[in-house]
C-alpha cells in the first residue's frame, strides 16, 4: 500500500498588488510549501469569460505538477481572499479529492523563507462535470435556484466600487459575504458567485464542510455585467 504524501500549497494573492502573495511566501511559508500563482495558474487571463476564468485542465496539471502534486499527494492549501478555497474547488473539479483547507493563522509552526526545492511530480486531471452552472442556464433559472452571492454587502447592494464596472447583483440571490459567518440559506439547488469566481470558492468550501454541495457560476458578476441585456437588482 502506497503511503500518503502530504503537501502544502500557499495561495496568497491580492487584488491590487499582482506580486504580493509571493513577496508574502518568501518572507515567511509553512515549511515545504510551493507557491501557486492564482492569477496566473488557477485562472485563464481576464476576458469575456469574466476576471478570473477557470484554468484549463492543462494550465491547472501544469501548476499543480510544479508544485509536487501526484495522484498519492494530500494537499493542504492555505492563502488569503480565497485563494485556499479556489484550489481547494479547483481540485475537486479536475478530479483531486484528497485536499483541504487551513487557516495560515492557524499554523503555530515554524515559518521558512525564500524559495523551496519542490520536486515535481505528474498531475493528471480528470474534469468532472455538473459543479459549475453557466451563464446562460443561471439566466434562465432564477427564481428556481438559491443563488448566493459571496460578495461583501457594500458590493452586493449596489455601492460604487472599482471592481464592479455595473452596480447590483443577480436578482434574487442572497448575499453571504465570503469574509462573514455563513447565514443559514434555503433547501434547494444552490449556486454561489462573486465578483470574479475565486471568493465564492470560500462559500462553497463551507457549505461542503456542512454536508451540503453548490455549484460555481465561474464567470460571476464580473461576466453577467458585461451582458447589458441580463437583469440587474
Amino acid at each position: 500500500m502506497s503511503q500518503m504524501r502530504y503537501r502544502f500549497v500557499d495561495c496568497r494573492w491580492s487584488l491590487d498588488d499582482p506580486g504580493a502573495g509571493r513577496r508574502a511566501y518568501l518572507e515567511g511559508h509553512i515549511p515545504g510549501a510551493a507557491f501557486v500563482d492564482l492569477e496566473a495558474e488557477l485562472a485563464e487571463p481576464p476576458g469575456p469569460g469574466g476576471r478570473h476564468p477557470l484554468p484549463t485542465a492543462d494550465r491547472f496539471a501544469a501548476a499543480m505538477s510544479r508544485a509536487g502534486v501526484a495522484a498519492g499527494t494530500f494537499v493542504v492549501a492555505y492563502g488569503s481572499l480565497g485563494g485556499a478555497e479556489r484550489l481547494w474547488w479547483l481540485l475537486r473539479h479536475f478530479g483531486h479529492v484528497a485536499c483541504a483547507v487551513i487557516e495560515l493563522e492557524a499554523w503555530h509552526g515554524p515559518l521558512t523563507a525564500g524559495e523551496e526545492t519542490v520536486e515535481p511530480a505528474r498531475f493528471e486531471p480528470r474534469e468532472r462535470s455538473g459543479d459549475t452552472i453557466s451563464r446562460e442556464e443561471l439566466a434562465s433559472r432564477l427564481g428556481e435556484l438559491v443563488v448566493v452571492d459571496a460578495r461583501t454587502p457594500n458590493r452586493f447592494h449596489g455601492e460604487p466600487s472599482p471592481l464592479d464596472p455595473v452596480a447590483g447583483h443577480v436578482p434574487g440571490a442572497l448575499n453571504a459575504p465570503w469574509n462573514a459567518a455563513l447565514p443559514a440559506l434555503p433547501d434547494g439547488e444552490l449556486v454561489a458567485y462573486c465578483g470574479s469566481g475565486i471568493t465564492a470558492c470560500v462559500v462553497l468550501h463551507r457549505l461542503h464542510l456542512e454536508g451540503r454541495e453548490g455549484r460555481l457560476y465561474p464567470g460571476s458578476w464580473s461576466e453577467w455585467a458585461q451582458h447589458r441585456d441580463l437583469p440587474v437588482e
